[in-house]
């Protein structure tokens, strides 16, 4: 059975209920949250939510690929997007097998 993601009321929900404010206020701090991460990355290239990790604004190349329906070679242009890079601390709390088993 797969387990299904939280949504934003949910979020929302538990927020307001962990630090005692009210929905409206949970929904305007994801909000603000969220803009001031695009304005920021666009801005300085780069994000830091401390604790859970960086969005980073990153060039990529040109490159070819293929069309998968018809497999003829179609040159994708450069882009400019974002990435966003997950904190050793939080990798290590979701995934410890890999420093367990690197101890043994």
């Amino acid at each position: 059975m797969a387990a299904t993601t939280m949504t934003k009321t949910q979020l929302v929900a538990l927020m307001a209920e962990k630090i005692e404010i009210t929905k409206k206020q949970a929904v305007l701090f994801l909000e603000t949250l969220a803009e001031l991460a695009v304005k920021e990355t666009k801005k300085n290239e780069v994000f830091v939510v401390p604790g859970l990790g960086r969005l980073k604004k990153v060039q990529r190349k040109a490159r070819t690929g293929r069309n998968p329906q018809t497999g003829e070679a179609i040159k994708i242009k450069a882009k400019t997007t974002a990435k966003f890079y997950i904190a050793k601390s939080v990798k290590d709390a979701i995934a410890p097998a890999k420093a367990a088993a690197a101890k043994k």
